[in-house]
């Protein structure tokens, strides 16, 4: 298993390459367009990857394999809601997929949201997104009822989970 690790501002090419990665494989899973991604300039793309190697109002952890990022998960306070981080960004690899490595990725974004004061975790899935659902699942994360507007695609909507940091 790789070891996670919170990303460092010199992290910014390799995790540009797995966003892009990311956005192609499962585009509707997350808020922003492979178009889009990729015709950010790198330098707003390394400041982005910089800010969120440290501090506690965002963060994101990555694994890697022989110099390339095969996972990735990223946490944020809740906007108006104090103790609550958002998981966001969450991608494994296809070949990840499985591992054990999800675990590894929600346990450093919740050890670092305890550490923050945020005792709880909250996402979001794109209903149908059943695969995902049952992986969270058993990561300890419950439907919390609350279904909301993808925030890109109006048509579909999101789920909410949440769990105990």
């Amino acid at each position: 298993m790789p070891p996670v690790r919170r990303v460092r501002p010199t992290d910014a090419a390799r995790v540009r390459a797995i966003r892009l990665e990311m956005l192609a494989d499962s585009p509707l899973a997350f808020l922003e367009t492979l178009a889009d991604a990729a015709a950010r300039p790198h330098a707003e793309f390394a400041a982005r990857v910089a800010g969120m190697s440290t501090g506690t109002r965002t963060a994101a952890f990555v694994a890697e394999v022989d110099g390339r990022v095969v996972g990735h998960a990223g946490g944020q306070a809740a906007h108006g809601q104090p103790g609550v981080s958002v998981v966001f960004a969450v991608y494994l690899s296809p070949d990840w997929r499985g591992s054990g490595l999800l675990a590894a990725l929600v346990d450093a974004v919740a050890a670092w949201s305890r550490a923050a004061g945020r005792p709880e975790l909250m996402l979001e899935v794109v209903v149908g997104n059943d695969r995902a659902v049952r992986a969270y699942e058993r990561l300890g994360f419950v439907d919390t009822g609350v279904r909301v507007t993808h925030p890109t695609v109006p048509i579909l909507r999101e789920l909410q989970m949440a769990r105990r940091a």
